[in-house]
């Protein structure tokens, strides 16, 4: 007991005699040294944020897409800032009057958003050339601190919608950050832009640095060891080609509707169009964007700033049919070798008939789909529908859903970009619905334009660009995607490398391939051929009833080993074979072959120029 007792005294003595030398020295700093009381009377401590650059876009061939411009931000504290200070020698160095000067001091200080001692952004948009006539009387103006921050600059006028554009952080985004973004931060606004802002933003540094009570530096507060260094955003290289996206932008010029171009057997993407279009670069945070802004919103009748090629939906028209063709053979529903007649369309009852434009007796699926016979396809709907009972279509709509959702419709692809349409498919809950009221529920006749691509059906241009590529690789696509690979060499997602199958047995493709080629060398879409590319494709003519119809075509190049997948939707164009096919043809000979052949330059020219229900907006398009 004796020993316990004393161990515990001398615990006790110990910690006494190790606070009384913390004591000590704490009164030697604060009472005796003169070290830190004259450097706290000559300095002030001023943590500076260090903004990284941002990460470059480059297209698929190492072209600048997106590069980063230099540009200044004036912040401000306001309990800083000296009352007396010369506002009129500070107005002219930064090229504002005093109205401005007062507007953008006096902020709304109940709001949560701003505090007198937090620091605000008070002036942004300095050019370099302004800011460093500024600089040199930095010093008469404390209470103002400037930032270098860079913003984007585009080489091109091309790919806006794919590109997207930066904004200010709005408090919402500041207050669900986590601290990572402040007011006055730039963020992704739209585009791959908001789809990798984690990738491309990088992280900020933060320098500690001491200055005299003039506001002067002075040096890095304790030899920089509390610094950290800003890290650069992620440069990456896109799977757009620069050149094929150019060109794409000039065949969709005073149109209104979306292209795609995929490469089937990577799902990158190498084209997209949404028309009509506008210059990225007059979105810029350099230029007076705010005008531009209003100007593109503004045109609710071409509404420029939608991407069509990803949300709009749309019928497909007849490129449903081979799809349909693949399930129903799949599923035994009809054969290869089933021959019909048309007569000229469907008949519905005694007095209807659903249409089909003229064309020779069908022998097998192949001049099927080659002919794009209506007749054929809505007798293998209505097999369809009725396979399990005539009185349940809705099982068997249901089954054909189930596999429609094998070729990714219905629902989002999984593009990484800032949004993404799902269109849609209708099911038997759809129509239970719809169809509520009738005794003993509906019928497969009711609904028979589900197989031509019509009804309730409509995808979006991503959707079909993506069935061509599944169509070209047999059978599986890989999610489509715009990322091709990242500089540092940071690896994909695995969903933008796994392939995702369809349940169609590959013996099925063969012979509705062949009536793809059958359609471009003797079918609908004769205008499309190009000798030797040997390209397989549908015409659709997608019903309007609010106006002219939309022209469609989806198809791939070359039949065997396919380097192309293009879906084209003209709306308001007519037919299929009159806009969509051109447009697509061009592009997959100016992709595969690089050049227009002469003999087909009248029809490029025709595509050029060719003006379709498009108020035109010269001064905020420029494709």
């Amino acid at each position: 007991m004796r020993n316990l007792s004393d161990r515990k005294y001398s615990l006790y003595y110990t910690v006494g005699i190790v606070s009384l030398v913390l004591i000590f020295q704490a009164a030697h700093l604060q009472l005796f040294s003169s070290k830190y009381k004259e450097q706290a009377q000559k300095t002030t401590l001023e943590k500076s944020l260090i903004y990284p650059s941002r990460g470059l876009i480059l297209d698929r061939n190492g072209k600048t897409m997106v590069y980063n411009k230099p540009i200044y931000v004036i912040n401000a504290v306001y309990r800083k800032i000296d009352p007396k200070m010369d506002t009129t020698l500070f107005c002219s160095l930064l090229g504002i009057d005093k109205e401005t000067f007062i507007t953008n001091l006096n902020k709304d200080w109940k709001s949560p958003q701003f505090h007198k001692s937090i620091p605000f952004v008070f002036l942004s948009k300095i050019s370099p050339e302004q800011f460093a006539v500024f600089q040199e009387h930095l010093y008469k103006f404390p209470g103002f601190y400037p930032v270098q921050r860079s913003i984007r600059g585009y080489p091109h006028t091309n790919a806006a919608h794919v590109l997207g554009y930066l904004g200010e952080v709005d408090q919402k985004i500041i207050d669900n950050s986590g601290g990572v973004y402040i007011p006055g931060d730039f963020i992704g606004k739209t585009g791959l832009e908001i789809a990798y802002e984690k990738e491309l933003s990088g992280g900020k540094g933060i320098n500690y640095i001491l200055k005299d009570n003039l506001g002067r530096q002075v040096g890095s507060y304790d030899n920089g060891r509390l610094d950290s260094m800003a890290i650069p955003g992620e440069d990456m290289k896109i799977s757009i080609d620069l050149d094929l996206q150019a060109y794409a932008d000039s065949l969709m010029m005073n149109k209104r509707g979306g292209l795609v171009a995929i490469e089937p057997s990577t799902g990158e993407i190498l084209a997209m169009v949404s028309a009509p279009s506008y210059d990225p670069n007059i979105l810029s945070l350099d230029e007076n964007r705010s005008s531009a802004m209003v100007q593109l919103l503004q045109d609710t009748i071409n509404r420029p700033l939608n991407n069509r090629a990803v949300t709009n939906k749309y019928p497909p028209g007849s490129i449903f049919k081979p799809i349909l063709s693949l399930i129903a053979l799949q599923k035994g529903v009809t054969w290869q070798q089933r021959s019909m007649s048309c007569f000229g369309g469907f008949r519905l009852s005694a007095t209807k008939k659903m249409g089909c434009h003229s064309h020779a007796h069908i022998n097998n699926i192949s001049e099927a789909i080659q002919h794009s016979c209506n007749t054929y396809y809505l007798q293998i709907t209505k097999d369809f529908l009725d396979h399990y009972s005539s009185k349940t279509p809705g099982r068997g709509l249901d089954t054909l859903v189930s596999y429609l959702r094998d070729f990714g419709l219905g629902d989002k692809l999984g593009l990484d970009y800032s949004y993404e349409g799902r269109g849609y498919i209708p099911d038997s809950r759809f129509y239970d619905r719809v169809y509520r009221k009738e005794a003993g529920g509906w019928r497969s006749m009711w609904v028979l334009s589900l197989g031509i691509g019509q009804g309730e059906m409509e995808l979006t241009t991503i959707q079909m660009a993506n069935l061509a590529a599944i169509l070209a690789n047999r059978g599986y696509f890989i999610t489509p995607h715009f990322i091709k690979n990242y500089i540092s060499g940071k690896s994909l997602p695995r969903l933008y490398t796994e392939k995702k199958k369809v349940r169609i047995d590959a013996k099925y493709f063969p012979p509705v391939i062949d009536g793809l080629e059958a359609v471009v060398t003797g079918g609908t879409a004769r205008v499309a051929y190009v000798e030797g590319l040997d390209i397989c494709g549908k015409t659709g003519t997608s019903q309007n009833p609010h106006g002219k119809d939309h022209s469609v075509f989806f198809g791939f190049a070359p039949k065997n080993n396919p380097k192309i997948a293009v879906a084209v939707f003209v709306e308001n164009a007519g037919w299929g074979g009159d806009w969509a096919a051109p447009i697509s043809s061009l592009l997959i000979e100016k992709y595969l072959n690089k050049n227009i052949h002469p003999s087909r330059k009248y029809l490029q020219d025709k595509m050029f120029k060719g003006l379709i229900n498009v108020t035109p907006t010269a001064s905020v398009t420029a494709q």
